[in-house]
C-alpha cells in the first residue's frame, strides 16, 4: 500500500512536470488517501502487538 501511495505521489509530480494539472491532483488526492490508510493500519498493527504482547515472528531473540 505504501508502495502505490509513492507511485501515485511520482504520477502527479510528473503531471506537473508535463502539465497535466486534474492528473496531477487526482494522483495526488489518491496518494494521500492510500497514505492515510496505511498510516491507521500501521498504527491498529503496532497497538493490537503492544497489547497482545507477541513479537513479530521475524525477530531475533
Amino acid at each position: 500500500m505504501l508502495r502505490a501511495a509513492i507511485i501515485f505521489f511520482v504520477l502527479a509530480l510528473l503531471g506537473i512536470l508535463f502539465g497535466a494539472t486534474g492528473f496531477a491532483g487526482i494522483s495526488m488526492d489518491i496518494g494521500k488517501a492510500l497514505l492515510g490508510v496505511f498510516l491507521v493500519l500501521a498504527v491498529i498493527s503496532f497497538v493490537i502487538s503492544l497489547i497482545s504482547g507477541k513479537r513479530p515472528s521475524g525477530t531475533l531473540p
